[in-house]
């Protein structure tokens, strides 16, 4: 079993073997996005650790019973955990490949961050936000080694086992893995995300920046700049700079062990009041955000560095509370409650209660439901008594600091940044104002009216937006099966594309390697398997299947890749799509068998073929499948994606081979109609779908046909992000949309709006 594995050779199907946080870095190397080298090592290796040290049992036994409401409780049975945990010896082989792996890294004596990546962390639903410790700066294969070792005790830090028992994860069943990157001696770092953090806006980039190492803006422990950029003009539509006293800087004087590595300084006047980012920064910050939202198909929580003039990324993971609806804000009324105070709005809602004032997380006992949680900073450690507060207020901290994703996550109200927060009247009543930052005397009735209104105004929208059908048809974009059936739930018309590509990871292994051993049947039975478990939860709705449309480099990180693939230039111009079906028929005809035996079950089961360069090979693939089985008719759709320049100048002879419909890939028809590699920084500025070539293509393929009968979609964020795209498609007469499940609903708005202005 591998114990350690480096960033290039991780992807997002590796999170059982990497955690989140690992395999999301692995992904943000695939896409050529600026990130330090580093290396994991595995959750196995935990598990296994745990295991042979006899740790687990006295770990389970120390749990049972524990009620992690006592905060008291609680805090002895974390220490005692981690105690254990840091005293039982890791084996020696565990140890050598730690060492061998960070002195590969850089000079060989590199300073490293050692950081958690659970197999439960940074995921779609559950973040995990700064529950184990980040060791910042180590330096020496012993402190590594001995860094490690701290970080998986740190998974049994009383606010991590207070909120898997919140979370419901089972706490022997999360693993552990540890992240060792290079270090980044940030000059300015923070935090971004590519929607507004608190709204939900998804017109919008949030950018949190800070002096010094970005450990400062995560942790609370300062108030960032906050920076707000508009994702279609990329202009920088609004600011908020804020005095830095201090920075967190590497100490120069510690040993490169885990303890003492960073040390506060004083910040020149100069530099304090000064904006951490120019407006050029920030924009070329947003581009890289932009990117990353990209690749992954919905909005992102990023950690950004800056050294030496370039950005890095230090981490990406998925938003995990957003707005689903977002509404722009009715005009608030006057509020006769004496306004106390004022800070940064960091999670939604309006709430009176008793203010709170607590010194520090040993304090969490104090406060009661109901009352307002009051400290001087936001951490984590906060949780069990956030989770009782009514609201937060804090003195220091940013709208992107872990705390602030947690009380959005639990959905209480959070002010950040207000300076005089420790100034209010311990006992006393006051208003907290969430959505605007603002702190009232009182119950400040006319601004909690206000709030009901607007809740009222939300549900009515979540309602109204539930039941509406739109002749466009809303459909969905699917990779991960743990998706399927909550996306089945919400009004979508089926399934728009579903990427082969996921289930093809998930068995790990090439198809040539099952067909070497003998065993295809079993490669045949897992695709029929993970066909029949995307289709059943959508029932009479279409779910259409993209063929494989792997890369060469991508095929060749499965297990016996590298025996079957050859290394390639641009393997984004290489063998791929249908022209691999044409040369390798004998795997080809695999994929084709197992779709033929899910569809004896599931009718709803199409299918799209990517990548067609010429007729021919669309007249070859056709053909092909027809001698195996599939054969279009009433219940079974053919489709192909058009995002080849020739699918555009060639269309009608493309539809006159056979096709049912056709589905607009707009990012590779964007990059191919443009010349430009949609992963390169310095060529983001070029274009995108609303750049008039591209949309003169699109258009061109909707009418066309449309003229031909056939059905026409799109698969993209192009739509959801760009409204004036979706009321074009809407006017072409295109019959659908494919969007990720996080836009579902605003897409669904968007498309009735158009075809409400179209009717008028």
């Amino acid at each position: 079993m591998t114990k350690v594995i480096w960033f290039k050779d991780t992807r997002k199907e590796d999170i059982p073997l990497v955690g989140g946080k690992a395999a999301n870095l692995g992904e943000l190397i695939s896409a050529d996005i600026p990130v330090p080298d580093g290396f994991t090592v595995t959750a196995q290796t935990y598990m296994d650790f745990m295991r042979i040290s006899g740790v687990s049992n006295t770990v389970t036994r120390i749990l049972e019973g524990l009620d992690v409401d006592k905060t008291v409780e609680l805090d002895i049975a974390s220490e005692r955990i981690k105690r254990l945990i840091v005293q039982s010896n890791m084996s020696k082989d565990v140890r050598t490949d730690i060492m061998r792996a960070y002195s590969q890294l850089g000079d060989g004596n590199a300073l490293v961050a050692v950081r958690s990546s659970a197999t439960a962390e940074d995921l779609p639903d559950a973040s995990f936000a700064g529950q184990q410790e980040t060791f910042l700066n180590v330096q020496g294969k012993d402190n590594v080694v001995r860094a490690v070792q701290a970080c998986w005790a740190s998974l049994f830090n009383a606010r991590a086992i207070f909120y898997r028992e919140q979370q419901g994860f089972d706490h022997m069943s999360v693993g552990l893995a540890v992240v060792v990157q290079e270090m980044v001696q940030s000059e300015r770092a923070g935090v971004m995300f590519t929607i507004n953090s608190v709204d939900g806006n998804p017109t919008q980039v949030e950018i949190a920046a800070a002096l010094g190492l970005g450990e400062s803006v995560v942790s609370g422990a300062i108030t960032p700049d906050n920076y707000i950029v508009d994702k279609k003009s990329l202009k920088v539509t609004a600011k908020t700079i804020v005095n830095q006293p201090k920075q967190l800087l590497l100490n120069t004087g510690n040993d490169g062990g885990h303890e003492e590595t960073n040390k506060w300084t004083s910040v020149p006047g100069y530099l304090a009041d000064a904006p951490k980012l120019t407006d050029d920064q920030v924009v070329e910050l947003a581009q890289i955000g932009l990117r990353v939202e990209q690749h992954y198909g919905g909005p992102q929580d990023i950690e950004w560095a800056y050294q030496g003039g370039k950005f890095f990324l230090t981490q990406a993971r998925p938003v995990t509370v957003q707005s689903q609806d977002y509404l722009d804000d009715a005009e608030l009324p006057d509020e006769p409650a004496q306004l106390l105070l004022q800070g940064m709005p960091a999670s939604p809602g309006v709430v009176s209660g008793e203010v709170k004032i607590l010194e520090g997380p040993h304090q969490c006992d104090l406060i009661e439901d109901g009352d307002i949680l009051v400290a001087d900073m936001t951490t984590p450690d906060y949780v069990s008594a956030m989770k009782r507060a009514a609201a937060i207020v804090t003195a220091k901290g940013g709208r992107t600091c872990h705390a602030a994703i947690v009380a959005r996550e639990l959905g209480k109200p959070c002010i950040v940044g207000a300076e005089n927060a420790l100034a209010l009247q311990e006992g006393t009543t006051i208003t907290v104002d969430g959505s605007h930052g603002d702190v009232f005397d009182g119950v400040a009735a006319s601004r909690i009216a206000w709030n009901e209104s607007r809740l009222e105004r939300l549900e009515a929208k979540k309602t109204a937006m539930a039941q509406v059908e739109t002749k466009t048809k809303v459909m969905a974009i699917l990779a991960d099966l743990d998706e399927a059936t909550s996306v089945a739930q919400e009004n979508v018309d089926g399934v728009g594309l579903l990427r082969m590509e996921f289930l093809l990871a998930r068995i790990g292994k090439h198809p040539k390697a099952f067909l070497a051993e003998g065993t295809q049947e079993q490669f045949i039975q897992q695709l029929v398997d993970g066909f029949s478990a995307f289709c059943e939860p959508f029932g009479n709705r279409p779910v259409v299947l993209r063929l494989t449309d792997f890369k060469t480099n991508e095929l060749e990180n499965l297990q016996g890749g590298s025996d079957y693939e050859v290394e390639e230039e641009n393997p984004m111009l290489g063998l791929r799509g249908a022209a691999r079906y044409v040369q390798q028929p004998e795997v080809f005809a695999l994929e084709l068998e197992a779709i033929r035996r899910a569809r004896e079950v599931h009718q709803n089961l199409w299918v799209m073929v990517p990548f067609v360069r010429t007729v021919a090979e669309l007249e070859w693939v056709l053909n092909f499948m027809t001698e195996n089985g599939l054969e279009r008719s009433e219940s079974f759709k053919v489709w192909m994606m058009a995002e080849v320049p020739s699918n555009v100048f060639l269309l009608e002879k493309f539809i006159s081979a056979g096709l049912d419909g056709v589905s607009i890939g707009s990012n590779d028809l964007t990059q191919l109609i443009l010349g430009l590699d949609r992963d390169n920084a310095k060529l983001g500025n070029i274009g995108d779908e609303r750049n008039e070539a591209v949309m003169q293509a699109i258009e061109h393929i909707v009418k066309t046909g449309r003229e031909m009968g056939i059905t026409v979609g799109i698969c993209g964020q192009a739509p959801s992000d760009h409204p004036e795209i979706a009321q074009k498609l809407v006017e072409w007469g295109a019959t659908s949309i494919s969007v990720s499940p996080d836009r579902i609903a605003h897409t669904r708005e968007l498309v009735h709006q158009a075809e409400q202005q179209l009717q008028k």
